[in-house]
């Protein structure tokens, strides 16, 4: 009889073919707040790799607000939204998000992945079509592979293959019965932002659904943060879908849909991720409703924000550093090699500053980078010691 291979063993043998190559996650545990200064593992660092972009995690009115919801209504909801969970403070968030958006409606899901991958598959089914842009996020990968629709990439932010998809598309027979095109708003890992705008007037001419993932953009793009439909001055009669999540400029965590009555009522009947899961806990709630009103009363987070993000990105550009397409608080220095981009991120560790490098599969092989967050609570004299080490660090590791 034949030894039986052990079912198992590939997880380690897996593991170890990415240790070889490098291409590991290996992690550091912050011991602190997500603050612009905090401790990881021990040390004191500059934290520039947080989604926290406007400080709103330690912001005071949110803390306060979790705390008195706690001893209000517990720190669990204690059911899913569709038997128990419901509760008066999830109704009012989502009536305050709705009026800080603009949109008919709102609705919140325990996290942004749960949004991507629970939604997506019951907008669109056999046939019907995506399209969905290059660099979209994994989530909405996840979503659109969970759908029995035909998918079409389309190159990125390439309005001309998008127009070409589309019109190819009106020619398929059968006839599609519904197209949904699906974009991030900001992409996460080159901060460069979609053209919304283009992508809703091809989407008129075509008949097509409109989805845009705005995690990145919320509380950055916009007036006064409301997000990448306000940046373009849009409206939701324009984007069908507004998706975004609380865990970054937000400060707090879930994700979120805005639109009309009609997206809102059919994804509480249809979105399994939404109908399957135990609702928001009542601090996190109670935090993020605190967000909306510091986001309507204090404008200079968002002020600061753009503030140092200008600063910082034309600094290091004048240095010589390759920061791609960014045109938002993302910054990506690219180095190209893997090793060159870990070399960079521990030597800057070495110096306080803390900041992950990006490398393949996140992004390709040749275009490692570290990944700089930008923070509304960062003095000039913090953008400034991280400038000069990256100018000391880069021409020693012949970057620059």
């Amino acid at each position: 009889m034949s030894v039986k291979r052990h079912p198992t063993k590939f997880l380690r043998e897996e593991y170890l073919a990415l240790a070889e190559q490098d291409l590991d996650w290996k992690l550091k545990t912050v011991e602190g707040p997500s603050k612009p200064i905090t401790v990881v593992e021990g040390k004191e660092v500059l934290l520039l790799c947080s989604n926290n972009y406007l400080g709103l995690a330690t912001h005071p009115k949110l803390i306060e607000a979790a705390i008195e919801a706690a001893k209000e209504y517990g720190v669990g909801s204690g059911a899913v939204r569709a038997i128990s969970g419901t509760m008066s403070l999830h109704m009012e968030l989502e009536r305050r998000l709705a009026r800080w958006k603009r949109a008919e409606a709102a609705l919140t899901y325990p996290t942004g992945f749960m949004v991507n991958s629970g939604l997506i598959p019951q907008l669109v089914d056999k046939g019907d079509l995506i399209v969905s842009e290059e660099l979209n996020h994994g989530s909405i990968i996840d979503g659109c592979r969970l759908s029995r629709a035909d998918r079409v990439i389309y190159r990125h932010t390439d309005m001309e293959h998008l127009a070409q998809v589309l019109d190819e598309a009106e020619r398929h027979k059968p006839p599609y019965r519904r197209i949904l095109i699906i974009t991030d708003g900001v992409f996460s890992m080159d901060g460069d932002i979609a053209p919304l705008d283009e992508i809703v007037k091809l989407a008129e001419e075509h008949g097509a659904m409109v989805y845009v993932d705005d995690a990145h953009g919320e509380g950055v793009l916009g007036e006064g943060g409301r997000g990448i439909v306000s940046h373009f001055h849009l409206n939701h009669d324009q984007v069908h879908v507004d998706m975004g999540t609380f865990s970054k400029a937000y400060g707090t965590v879930g994700g979120h849909i805005c639109g009309s009555e009609d997206l809102i009522r059919f994804a509480w009947n249809k979105s399994r991720t939404w109908l399957l899961s135990s609702s928001l806990p009542p601090p996190v709630v109670a935090a993020t409703i605190a967000a909306i009103d510091v986001l309507e009363t204090e404008p200079w987070h968002v002020r600061n924000l753009w503030k140092n993000t200008n600063y910082f990105r034309k600094a290091v550009q004048d240095l010589g550093f390759n920061t791609g397409r960014s045109q938002t608080p993302i910054i990506p220095i690219i180095v190209g090699e893997s090793s060159k981009a870990k070399k960079l991120s521990e030597k800057l560790y070495e110096r306080g500053i803390y900041v992950t490098p990006i490398v393949y599969p996140m992004v390709a092989r040749d275009q490692a980078r570290i990944r700089i967050q930008m923070h509304a609570q960062l003095t000039q004299e913090d953008l400034d010691r991280v400038i000069e080490a990256l100018e000391e660090i880069g021409r020693e590791l012949e970057i620059i």
